[in-house]
């Protein structure tokens, strides 16, 4: 599991990066996001939560990272998912632009928690 989470991270965090520039593009050019960048924002949130539960699973596990923050970094990325869903019913409004932002934001929160390993 170590392994898995160590090395997911990078799927993790290429797959919330890239789908929010797409995002970002898509707010800009002012086009509505189409089913392709639906289904790219589910799978890169996915891909998020993949990493927070194997992190989970690893705490669970007795595995510690040595680092408080690196911790705290992954409840923040799983408190900011869930306050997303929350209010996705306001992120409706400008999806490509919100989701966008988010899943950058996520992504920069994903690699202060790789900065924070020992």
């Amino acid at each position: 599991m170590l392994w898995f989470h160590q090395h997911w991270f990078y799927v993790a965090v290429a797959a919330t990066g890239l789908v929010g520039l797409w995002g970002l593009v898509l707010a800009l050019a002012k086009r509505e996001p189409g089913r392709a960048f639906l289904t790219a924002r589910g799978i890169a949130i996915t891909t998020m939560l993949i990493q927070v539960g194997a992190g989970l699973i690893l705490y669970g596990q007795g595995r510690r990272p040595g680092n408080a923050f690196h911790i705290f970094y992954g409840v923040v990325i799983a408190m900011t998912l869930g306050f997303a869903y929350v209010y996705r019913s306001q992120m409706a409004r400008r999806p490509a632009l919100a989701y966008g932002l988010l899943l950058l934001f996520v992504m920069g929160l994903g690699l202060r928690a790789w900065a924070n390993v020992n």
